[in-house]
């Protein structure tokens, strides 16, 4: 290129440059000061009128720092009592060993020596407690039972970072508590006062307190988000569900209302990624303060037993039932020789009340009963085939689970069963017209379960008396003058018989 042409090349972009200047100018302008012609000298632009937030009266002011002051209050009365728990669960084992070529044939004499040697691993978890209670120098802890688990070390750490070494006192996972205790002299270490969790409403202000992630005394802040809520399955408390946040780390940790008054125990979280989303959990004081007592001095939860298994009932069941309403527990199995069945109880009952107060569900029914002392004696409220009766039955001391489970042979009549509607008949391609009552599930190691029934038979006749609805069912299998049971029943169109003696 010559140096003419560069010459005007160079002309045409600072003229092009000049040009989109301009035109930015225009564009500005009219953005500015509109459409309507040049400006003159002495003209006076309008600015649009913005909105002004008003500033925050010395009333607002008064509110905002009422409640912070609320806030710093419940810290100062809350973190004392709330502990960092570091447990160590101590696991044997055995050391894999190298063998085949070349370790074979480069080791030959460490192969005899690896047969058998084993080798400790540490697994440390991390938890909160709630200091409860005081007896001279030994101070008691409670937390979850998912906490402590099988540790074989635990450590309390205060808030001020003092360390301790604590044993555990019990634990139990029906409510997913345990207690630990640690030893000292110390004079100043505080103690919880524990409110009563049935005056908690939704809406009232609660505060989360425990070592989310290991950051110790950590606090926050929220909402009763709702009551009696349903937890994770062999769970039996009635839980408290909470928008303050609760991450891993604050199981065991207290939820105190704006009194600091511990309402509840932190347990768990309901989050997909594990992390808080607003979902948190705990159990109320109040199904706590038995349990209290129970681990410090038995070392263990004791329970009321009725001896039933019961379960809610749908609006439709009820129906079937003939039930006044669906709040309450349907007894559909009963332990012979049990509290319930030496109080008059049978299978078919509809429990509606405990000692004057109504229950609403299966849950309900099992926690109540699981509170009562054993010897204690409690007035039940039933439907017995639309009749109301009172029954008073004298509670009993519930046995551990396997303890239970082997008396499963006295688990009468050993099944559940439920209608038989038109949709069960026509997915299991039955005939419409057939009478009977179908068996949902039949209990391992019951009699009915040794004679052969199973699920999905459909009872049609006990002890030549036909079968057409639920009550028809219950009133036979109850009857307590009868001791044998010749059950025919459909299983896939054949027909079958079960003699069951009770």
């Amino acid at each position: 290129m010559n140096h003419r042409k560069l010459f005007y090349s160079k002309k045409f972009f600072i003229f092009n440059i000049m040009l989109v200047g301009v035109i930015a100018g225009f564009v500005v302008a009219f953005l500015l000061f509109g459409s309507s012609g040049s400006i003159k000298a002495g003209d006076s632009v309008q600015a649009q009128e913005v909105e002004r937030v008003p500033y925050s009266s010395d009333e607002d002011i008064a509110t905002a720092q009422s409640l912070q002051n609320s806030f710093r209050s419940v810290a100062k009365k809350a973190l004392p009592v709330v502990v960092e728990l570091k447990v160590v669960e101590v696991v044997t084992q055995q050391v894999p060993r190298a063998d085949g070529w070349p370790w074979d044939f480069l080791f030959p004499e460490q192969e005899e020596d690896q047969d058998g040697q084993e080798r400790e691993f540490r697994n440390q978890g991390l938890g909160s407690g709630v200091i409860v209670r005081r007896d001279g120098d030994t101070f008691f802890v409670l937390t979850n039972e998912h906490v402590v688990g099988e540790a074989d070390e635990i450590e309390v750490v205060l808030y001020d970072n003092r360390e301790y070494s604590a044993s555990l006192v019990g634990k139990d996972p029906r409510k997913d508590l345990a207690m630990v205790k640690f030893e000292t002299d110390d004079r100043d270490i505080a103690v919880a006062h524990l409110g009563d969790s049935e005056e908690l409403q939704v809406g009232d202000w609660v505060l989360a307190v425990g070592s989310p992630y290991g950051f110790v005394s950590s606090i926050t802040a929220g909402i009763v988000s709702a009551k009696g809520r349903s937890g994770p399955e062999g769970n039996i408390s009635d839980f408290i569900q909470t928008d303050a946040a609760i991450n891993r780390g604050n199981s065991g940790g207290a939820l105190v209302d704006i009194y600091g008054n511990v309402v509840g125990i932190n347990t768990w979280i309901a989050a997909p990624t594990g992390g808080n989303v607003g979902l948190g959990f705990a159990i109320p004081i109040n199904n706590a303060k038995s349990a209290i007592d129970d681990f410090i001095t038995k070392g263990k939860v004791e329970y009321g037993w009725l001896g039933v298994s019961v379960g809610d009932v749908t609006d439709e069941l009820s129906q079937h039932l003939g039930l006044e309403t669906d709040k309450g527990a349907f007894v559909h199995n009963i332990y012979l020789d049990s509290p319930a069945d030496k109080g008059g109880m049978r299978a078919g009952d509809f429990i509606t009340s405990i000692n004057g107060r109504k229950v609403e569900s299966r849950d309900e029914v099992v926690r109540i009963v699981g509170d009562l002392k054993a010897g204690e004696r409690a007035r039940f409220e039933v439907l017995r085939f639309g009749e109301r009766m009172v029954l008073d039955v004298k509670i009993g001391e519930r046995l551990n689970d396997d303890d239970i489970l082997s008396n499963q042979n006295k688990l009468w009549p050993g099944m559940t069963v439920a209608p038989l509607q038109e949709e069960v008949k026509k997915q299991l391609d039955l005939d419409s017209s057939l009478k009977g009552v179908l068996v949902v599930n039949v209990e391992r190691g019951t009699k009915a379960f040794v004679h052969g029934m199973r699920s999905y038979d459909i009872i049609t006749s006990i002890n030549d008396q036909e079968i057409e609805s639920m009550e028809d069912f219950f009133r036979i299998i109850s009857d307590t003058r009868e001791d044998k049971f010749e059950i025919i029943y459909l299983r896939e169109g054949e027909k079958g018989y079960a003699g069951i003696v009770r």
